[in-house]
């Protein structure tokens, strides 16, 4: 065996690799095409040197393998999707800290049902070519100054007067070629009937 070179990796080390793949398009390092070729060969491959073969020519970015210490499941979610869908609604128990890995994909998350018991969650944004929608509680605050948009829109379509408010939403991050858009319910009543938009209906009897 070739040293290190020939160790195995795993499913968290490809997902790492494929994470400092987005890194370097965020970095002008290589452009989608490049990023498409080289995501493939990451998720194939099996060895450490197949791993790292796709990074040699990134300044800074080759992959050392596990290091550190990885959060704690419930403190941190990650959701990934490539072509595909994700999506949190209703009483969902949401962690201090949210990664979207989003490639060509739809990711939505609908927090104001949720049970949300820290005063900060964090949303880091990883959106390529992709869209995700935010839906927050009327009484949240927000910040979106550590996002980095190119060739891709952030829609704040909210009413907040600042970051202010609780919870507080913190989004970092990069969108390529992607959409983000933000928004907080809205509510008609009509005799018994409340109608909620995006659309719901809650009867009271």
């Amino acid at each position: 065996m070739n040293g290190e070179r020939d160790l195995r990796v795993s499913d968290a080390e490809r997902e790492h690799v494929t994470g400092l793949l987005e890194r370097a398009v965020g970095q002008g390092l290589i452009n989608l095409d490049e990023f498409t070729e080289r995501t493939d060969r990451a998720l194939a491959a099996r060895t450490r040197g197949e791993l790292n073969a796709v990074l040699t020519d990134l300044p800074g970015l080759v992959h050392h393998g596990p290091r550190g210490t990885v959060p704690a499941r419930s403190e941190r979610l990650e959701l990934r999707n490539t072509m595909s869908s994700a999506k949190r609604e209703g009483r969902w128990k949401v962690p201090h800290e949210i990664a979207v890995y989003n490639r060509v994909g739809s990711t939505e998350l609908d927090f104001t049902e949720a049970d949300i018991r820290h005063s900060e969650v964090r949303i880091e944004l990883h959106v390529l070519a992709g869209s995700v929608e935010l839906l927050l509680p009327a009484s949240a605050g927000m910040s979106t100054s550590g996002v980095t948009v190119a060739a891709g829109t952030l829609d704040d379509e909210t009413e907040f007067d600042g970051p202010s408010g609780t919870p507080r939403f913190v989004l970092y991050g990069t969108v390529r070629a992607g959409s983000v858009r933000i928004r907080t319910p809205r509510y008609m009543q009509v005799g018994p009937i409340t109608v909620r938009w995006p659309w719901r209906l809650e009867w009271k009897g």
